[in-house]
């Protein structure tokens, strides 16, 4: 184990309600996975869309934290053990991606998942190298793959470098086995660089920081509004009035691209998680919050295949069969309605059950206080 350095509860209450987010997310996939996407305005309701909108929070608020909790190690153990610690890190979260991860989503293993421990590990590499460098000179590398990555959303190319670096898509290997990359570098490493540069606003006083952390929340919300509301930049598809009332306006405004993800993405999602950093610094610190955010990696490691297996085991007994892949297409049970109900209640028992389980970890562990950047 790395030296022991003091816990900073805004930061775990922030990574906790971030995870107790995703598992949501992935509640709706094993629960309730419907046979259109939750963002398609076409299809969707207000109940399904903003479930999965909420979501959007959890990956950008990953990444950054982790770029700022490895500013925050680095200060203490000094910039050789960061370096070194970041570099074994990042591989053992690639190992893990390509892994265990990749089978838990599946429960088999026809093909790898890159996403976000993929961004996070990547992103650990580089930092592995970025660190020795200035903080402003790994600010304007961040700047360089955040602001112009959307000039590039017209550039399509079968190479899988390119896939890997902005575009996502998918690598067969063999008849029965490929690799798709849904979580595309570019942005995600401009991210984690960016979160590093912010490290040192955690050193100044509670309050200095807690103006700043608003001050940067509403320049990004003003930001996202202006690019967004004319319509300039900065994600694929311009928003539009739906003719159908105000919430359908209100969706087709929000609704930014993840995949990769868009600097108006980025830019809603990155004032809404500064925002609530600067609100969790005024409140008493939350315990199941706290405890989720102290171990994301245990988890993100177990609920995957937990929930999945759980959820399968439920669709066959209620409905015969399992969901999942046959002839090339998602497959949906005879019978099976998706049920916003069902989703909600299987996240209260998940939620539930991982605080048991990483109460139990934690006693384990016998952790001490330590910053972790995942």
């Amino acid at each position: 184990r790395g030296p022991a350095v003091k816990r900073i509860a805004s930061i775990d209450m922030l990574r906790g309600l971030v995870i107790a987010l995703m598992a949501l997310d992935h509640v709706r996939d094993f629960f309730g996975p419907t046979p259109f996407n939750p963002e398609d305005l076409a299809a969707t309701s207000p109940g399904w869309f903003w479930t999965r909108w909420v979501t959007h929070l959890c990956a950008t608020c990953f990444v950054f934290l982790a770029g700022t909790s490895a500013w925050l190690r680095g200060a203490r153990t000094g910039r050789p053990a960061l370096a070194r610690y970041l570099a074994t890190r990042g591989l053992m979260l690639l190992a893990l991606e390509a892994t265990w991860i990749s089978f838990s989503w599946q429960l088999s293993y026809n093909v790898m998942i890159l996403q976000v421990l993929w961004a996070l590990g990547m992103g650990m590499l580089l930092l592995a190298a970025l660190a020795w460098l200035p903080l402003p000179a790994i600010g304007v590398v961040a700047a360089a793959l955040i602001l112009p990555h959307n000039l590039l959303d017209g550039v399509h190319s079968g190479s899988f470098l390119w896939q890997a670096w902005h575009q996502g898509g998918y690598l067969p290997v063999t008849q029965n086995f490929g690799i798709v990359v849904i979580y595309p570098l570019m942005p995600w490493l401009g991210l984690m660089a960016a979160g590093y540069t912010l490290g040192p606003v955690f050193t100044w006083e509670a309050a200095r920081r807690r103006r700043f952390l608003w001050s940067a929340a509403g320049a990004l919300l003003l930001v996202f509004l202006v690019l967004r509301g004319f319509n300039v930049y900065g994600d694929p598809d311009p928003w539009s009035t739906q003719g159908r009332g105000a919430m359908f306006d209100l969706m087709s405004f929000a609704r930014v691209h993840k995949y990769p993800p868009s600097l108006l993405y980025l830019c809603v999602t990155g004032a809404i998680g500064l925002a609530l950093l600067a609100g969790f610094e005024r409140v008493p610190p939350v315990e199941p919050l706290k405890t989720f955010g102290a171990y994301p990696l245990f988890f993100y490691v177990v609920h995957i295949a937990l929930l999945n297996g759980i959820a399968a085991a439920l669709m066959i007994t209620l409905y015969g069969k399992p969901t999942g892949f046959a002839n090339g297409a998602f497959q949906l049970p005879p019978g099976y309605t998706p049920s916003l109900a069902l989703v909600y209640a299987a996240w209260a028992g998940a939620l539930a059950l991982m605080w048991v389980l990483c109460r139990a970890w934690a006693r384990h562990r016998r952790a001490p206080a330590a910053v972790s950047p995942a």
